[in-house]
């Protein structure tokens, strides 16, 4: 056996260094800057740094950072200000640990999206909002969209990636097809004797968009389900910027990351509305976000120029990390990973978005309505897997439950049917639906 005086020691001031070196790496600070020039005063932004929740004994810290570009008005943009998070954070058990919390990000974004857009109908505005929606917890980024304001990110090892999904007609071909095989109209405003004119609309109501929140005036085919997408940066951090079509009409990305190479966030932002401008005049309202995440042991310093990926490169950025490489946390030094995608969807398809890989139990309260959390009685819920093509996988007695409402926004929104069609059918099956 050896005495007390072969052990070996390490001193306090040591473990504290090192705890202290843990807690920058699983930590990044998150600087933002905003900059906007207004033509229609339409566009709106939420700005939420160091949002806390309680995990077991302890607190976590995430930051959010939402874009609303209006239209038709501004009732829609600013309903979605000050309601989206609400409903999304409502969309997650109180109960869920850091890791369990970010995993259930993408489909509460999917629910807090149509309860807003579910909600502001009821209030009958006409007007609707293009939302880009960031939540940043850790080193983990997860932002949800609709409508054509973009999120780029440019992570310190080079590269920009698109974090958002463009949902405007004229780009997006899926989305065209999505509108014309579910009983919509795709096509140019015509002037008369034939001619056309201007984007590509959805018909009825003439929207360029395909997705937004709002807009109850053009029909069922304009849907409020996100493209969401997740991931991970590697401890070396990155750049977002966040913008409104003002600036992405006139800019690229990559000269929105080149404009302001070097610069702090508020002169970034400021300087990326000043190209715009002077590349296209103000013809929009016209916004931009540009937020840094940093290691907190470094100074806030503009990154570095990005080098130049050669062919691979985007694969290798992407690959996961194995099991056992994570495992390692007690490293005196931990080296930066690489960055990773986490999730990614972008389907319109309300069954399949709500659908998750962790158990029901811990995810959706089982008489709450899963996307507008309405509370139902026993036997009223609908599960998204009614009418299912695979039974024997997806049962209707399963959940996530919808009420009655949503399940006839989800049905006329997929296009297999008109939302007047599905009450009677589907108030015929909820004794064979319910759980009990």
């Amino acid at each position: 056996m050896s005495t007390r005086s072969e052990r070996h020691t390490v001193p306090l001031s040591l473990l504290l260094k090192r705890e202290l070196e843990n807690e920058r790496i699983e930590r990044p600070e998150i600087v933002h800057g905003q900059a906007s020039q207004s033509k229609k005063g339409e566009d709106f932004t939420l700005l939420k740094t160091e949002c806390q929740r309680v995990v077991g004994d302890g607190i976590s810290t995430y930051s959010v950072f939402g874009l609303f570009d209006g239209h038709n008005g501004s009732a829609a943009a600013i309903y979605s200000k000050e309601n989206l998070l609400n409903n999304v954070l409502g969309a997650i058990p109180s109960d869920l640990n850091r890791d369990e919390w970010v995993a259930a990000l993408p489909r509460a974004l999917v629910a807090g999206f149509v309860k807003t857009d579910k909600d502001f109908q009821e209030q009958a505005q006409r007007s609707g909002t293009t939302v880009t929606f960031v939540i940043i917890e850790g080193w983990v980024i997860t932002v949800a969209s609709v409508g054509d304001s973009r999120c780029i990110l440019e992570p310190a090892e080079g590269g920009i990636y698109y974090l958002s999904a463009d949902h405007r007609l004229d780009c997006n071909e899926e989305e065209r097809e999505r509108i014309t095989s579910s009983g919509g109209e795709v096509g140019r405003l015509n002037t008369g004797g034939g001619a056309e004119i201007g984007p590509l609309r959805c018909w009825p109501g003439g929207l360029c968009l395909s997705r937004s929140i709002g807009d109850m005036d053009v029909g069922e085919f304009i849907v409020p389900v996100p493209y969401v997408k997740q991931v991970k940066l590697s401890t070396a951090g990155g750049r977002l910027i966040i913008s409104s079509d003002g600036v992405w009409d006139a800019l690229t990305a990559e000269t929105a990351f080149d404009c302001c190479r070097e610069m702090p966030v508020d002169a970034a932002a400021a300087q990326i509305v000043k190209e715009a401008l002077q590349a296209k005049g103000l013809r929009d309202d016209t916004t931009c976000i540009v937020i840094d995440i940093l290691p907190q042991q470094k100074p806030v310093a503009p990154l570095p120029a990005p080098k130049k990926l050669g062919k691979g490169v985007f694969k290798s950025m992407f690959r996961r990390k194995s099991s056992e490489s994570s495992s390692h946390v007690d490293k005196e030094y931990i080296e930066p990973d690489v960055m990773e995608e986490l999730f990614e969807e972008g389907s319109a398809m309300l069954s399949e978005r709500l659908d998750t890989k962790y158990p029901l139990c811990n995810m959706f309260r089982l008489f709450t309505c899963a996307v507008c959390q309405v509370e139902m009685k026993p036997g009223e819920g609908v599960s998204i897997h009614y009418g299912s093509s695979n039974p024997g996988r997806l049962r209707p007695w399963d959940g996530p439950f919808l009420c009655l409402s949503c399940q006839e926004k989800k049905e006329a929104m997929e296009g297999k049917r008109s939302s007047g069609d599905i009450v009677v059918e589907v108030t015929s099956h909820l004794s064979a639906i319910s759980i009990f």
